[in-house]
């Protein structure tokens, strides 16, 4: 079973394309990077204190479902959509208030 921190890098690398994709719109590029930030930052917060922690096995299919989703987006107004719904998804998945 992968490692949940594993997991959350999975994620976080997934965010990266849609920050890229985000930063795109100029008028949102502080707004993008600031989502990044805090995600990201809560996101290893969590892997953090589960860094021993494997993932259930339903875990891992649904991180890869959430990032199969993030892969299909190409429109730069939805990219900033999911830079906050992709890490509220996966703090769900783990068992985590997502706010």
């Amino acid at each position: 079973m992968t490692p949940i921190p594993a997991l959350v890098e999975r994620i976080v690398s997934a965010m990266a394309g849609l920050v890229e994709l985000g930063e795109t719109i100029e008028d949102e590029w502080t707004y993008v990077h600031d989502l990044e930030t805090v995600w990201v930052a809560r996101l290893r917060t969590v892997a953090a204190e589960r860094s021993a922690a494997a993932a259930g096995p339903d875990l891992e299919p649904a991180i890869d479902r959430l990032i199969d989703e993030t892969g299909r987006i190409s429109d730069p107004h939805r990219a900033i959509d999911w830079l906050s719904t992709l890490p509220q998804a996966t703090l769900v998945a783990l068992g985590e208030v997502a706010w």
